[in-house]
Parts: C-alpha cells; sequence; structure tokens
C-alpha cells in the first residue's frame, strides 16, 4: 500500500503536537546564516504542505515533491486557504525532476529514513546535488539510531480522537536497521461511523559515517550536524539530527 494513503486523511490532526512553526523557525535562521534570505527552495517529502506554507510565508517560492497523491490534496487545500504560490509536484523523491535548480532543498518530518536502501539514498543526494545551485544548501533531518533502537523500536502509541483513532506498532530489527511501523486507523466516515484502514511503512537508521560517505559520493559537503530539537551539538541521546550539506560541483 502507498504510504499515507489513507492516513494522511487525519495525519494533520494526529501531527497537531508537532511545533512546525518552531521547526520553521528554525529552519529559515539556518537557510539564512548561509545567505539564503529567498529565492527558490525545495521541500522534497512536503507530505501536506505544513512546512512548505511557513517557509512561502518567511519569503521563499516553493516547490514541494511529495509521492502521495492523498498527502499532496492536503497540501493544495492548505494553498487554496492560504493564497500561496507554491509549486506542488506529484514525483517520488528518488527520481523527482525540477525545471531548474533552486537556492536550497529541505526534507523534514524524518522523509529521508523512508529511503531504506543506500544506494537508493546515494540517488536522492545525487539529484539534489544536481538541482542545487552552486554552492547550494540542502537541510535534511534525520531519526538516529539510539531513536530507533531505544525510543520506538518495540513500542505501541495510540490516540483516540472524536475524529479518529489510530494504533501505531513499532518493530526494530536492528541487524537490517528497518523499523515497521504498523497502522491501525478507525475514521469516522459519517457521524456514528468509523471505517478501519491498514498501512505498514517501513523507515531506516542510518549512522553519520553512512550520511557522510553518501553526501560525499553524491557530490557534497557535509557542512554541519546539529542536535534538530536544541539546536546544540547532538549527544548519545540526541533523537532527530538535521544535516546540512553544502554541493560542490556537479
Amino acid at each position: 500500500m502507498a504510504a499515507y494513503e489513507n492516513f494522511s486523511r487525519v495525519y494533520d490532526l494526529f501531527m497537531d503536537n508537532i511545533p512546525y512553526e518552531e521547526w520553521g523557525k528554525n529552519i529559515c535562521g539556518i537557510l539564512k546564516r548561509y545567505g539564503i534570505r529567498d529565492g527558490l527552495v525545495l521541500d522534497l517529502g512536503c507530505g501536506t504542505g505544513a512546512m512548505t506554507e511557513i517557509l512561502s510565508r518567511a519569503g521563499y517560492d516553493m516547490i514541494g515533491v511529495d509521492n502521495s497523491v492523498d498527502m499532496l490534496e492536503a497540501a493544495l487545500e492548505k494553498k487554496e486557504i492560504s493564497g500561496s504560490d507554491i509549486l506542488y509536484l506529484l514525483q517520488d523523491m528518488r527520481e523527482f525532476e525540477l525545471y531548474g535548480t533552486v537556492r536550497a532543498a529541505v526534507s523534514v518530518c524524518d522523509s529521508v529514513n523512508y529511503i531504506t536502501e543506500p544506494e537508493e539514498l546515494l540517488q536522492v543526494f545525487r539529484l539534489v546535488n544536481n538541482y542545487l545551485d552552486p554552492g547550494g544548501i540542502f537541510l535534511f533531518d534525520l531519526n538516529t539510531l539510539y531513536k530507533y533502537e531505544k525510543i520506538l523500536g518495540e513500542s505501541v502509541i495510540a490516540e483516540n480522537r472524536d475524529e479518529g483513532s489510530f494504533i501505531w506498532e513499532n518493530w526494530y530489527d536492528p541487524e537490517d536497521r528497518i523499523n515497521e511501523y504498523d497502522l491501525t486507523l478507525f475514521i469516522r466516515e459519517e457521524k456514528d461511523l468509523y471505517r478501519k484502514y491498514q498501512e505498514t511503512h517501513f523507515q531506516r537508521a542510518y549512522s553519520i559515517e553512512e550520511i557522510r560517505g553518501l553526501l560525499c559520493d553524491a557530490g557534497m559537503s557535509l557542512e554541519e550536524i546539529w542536535d534538530a530539537d536544541t539546536l546544540e551539538k547532538p549527544c548519545p541521546q540526541t533523537q532527530r539530527l538535521y544535516f546540512i550539506a553544502r554541493e560542490q560541483g556537479k
């Protein structure tokens, strides 16, 4: 089943605890430190467009890429309400195509963890490098090995609301470093009718050394790594990382 085929319908509802505005402020701050205050920016794995809209309001000309029709439909609803001029493209991040280059690319909400094969992630990095302006910046986040091993692995997360409920079961394989998410959804179709849906997702944990090597092979240099929640240097208990890479030639 395609990722987020049914969960997209209640994604924003259950993700309303994510501090998107704070994340957007942090991302804008990092981009500005690298001299990127305006211009074209790509949001890779944009989902329902929450971060894309925030960066658009910050003055960037946004392009959003995602491979889920359902998520992009939600993004287009946001665009209609905001009146933004975001360009959304239905494409797989492993083979996306743009009409020209961008000043920066961002990818958040662990979109990169969904690329479970290192050779496919290398292709993503090569494509990003190809579409970045000379010296352009790629900022992306990743869930860490620690988070999968100690926080998510073998855990069950559940939430119940009037509009819908979900049960999110996790299994982590330390040998393959793959985390399997089994989602059971109960989405309200009518006043007293809830329909059950099930989805399975897979994410991979990558080490910093792997990411550094893949970025290098793709022609980018790894400039900085930060704890994405504290904006400080990572520690052994860091759960989410920001990687900032720079285009170094085609």
